[in-house]
């Protein structure tokens, strides 16, 4: 065999045995590494890469040799899911950066980190003043994990004791011109509605790149042609008005009528829905 086909057979060979032996080691190979995986990392893609260029190499060696460290970090995450110390020891664990807003100097001589570096992973998480900060603690993947004080807090629907509604993720039933019909189905939609609403906004099903559908039924698309305006949805300023024009109505008959209690029923009423559209505007207003 030539080298230069015996190269490239090596390269795919060893391009699927990586990928394989990365899928079988799991996502955190990719997201958050311990020194001990980086390593490890780079070490069998050093091998991958020898035995790929090394043409008076054995290739079944540098097969060996890679399923051989590919094992160690799978032996080692189960010996670390029963000690924490030899976890501890071969992951990591976080180090207190700032307590009570005051800058633990000592611990940031430790992790080699300069002021400026830390004002700069701050700056990522949007905190902008030391001060600000309950407990900052950078994690054993080089993360910084930031817990700002209590009266820092961005105001939550909790702390204004506001009862809302629970957040479902949008369904994307359009990609690439094709409905995907899984999603649409777990949105509570049909095909027929669906093509009921691109008749609405005028679009055509082929011209859609992404079409989802949010937590209130409603139809976002974005298309191929980037230049065309799709109305945005009207769902809900719909709804709105429709809740408007209710209460108005029932206004409208207690003004109108002369019975007492028919008068005393629909101004009831009409409160009731008052109160009910004032709970719900922030939302059909968005």
């Amino acid at each position: 065999m030539p080298d230069w086909l015996d190269v490239i057979v090596r390269s795919l060979l060893f391009l699927a045995i990586l990928f394989l032996v990365t899928k079988w080691l799991g996502k955190k190979q990719i997201s958050q590494l311990s020194f001990f995986e980086y390593v490890i990392g780079i070490t069998i893609g050093s091998i991958g890469a020898e035995v790929v260029t090394g043409l008076e190499q054995s290739i079944y060696l540098g097969v060996l040799s890679i399923l051989t460290f590919a094992v160690i970090p799978f032996i080692a995450n189960l010996i670390s899911l029963k000690s924490k110390s030899f976890r501890d020891f071969i992951e990591g664990k976080g180090t207190v950066l700032i307590k009570d807003g005051k800058v633990m100097e000592e611990n940031l001589k430790k992790e080699r980190y300069t002021i400026d570096e830390l004002l700069e992973l701050l700056r990522k998480d949007n905190v902008f003043q030391v001060a600000d900060v309950e407990f900052a603690v950078l994690e054993a993947t080089g993360d910084l994990s930031v817990l700002l004080k209590k009266e820092n807090h961005p105001l939550t629907a909790k702390d204004l004791h506001m009862a809302v509604a629970p957040i479902k993720e949008p369904q994307a039933v359009i990609m690439d011109g094709k409905i995907l019909n899984e999603p649409l189905s777990t949105a509570g939609k049909s095909r027929l509605w669906l093509q009921t609403e691109l008749e609405k906004i005028g679009v055509l099903l082929d011209n859609v790149f992404l079409g989802q559908v949010d937590m209130y039924g409603q139809l976002t698309v974005d298309l191929y042609d980037d230049k065309l305006q799709v109305p945005a949805p009207q769902e809900k300023p719909i709804l709105y008005a429709t809740m408007k024009k209710c209460q108005a109505d029932i206004e409208l008959f207690a003004l109108g009528t002369e019975n007492k209690e028919a008068k005393k029923m629909y101004s009831l009423n009409s409160e009731k829905l008052q109160e009910a559209i004032d709970k719900v505007a922030y939302l059909l207003k968005e």
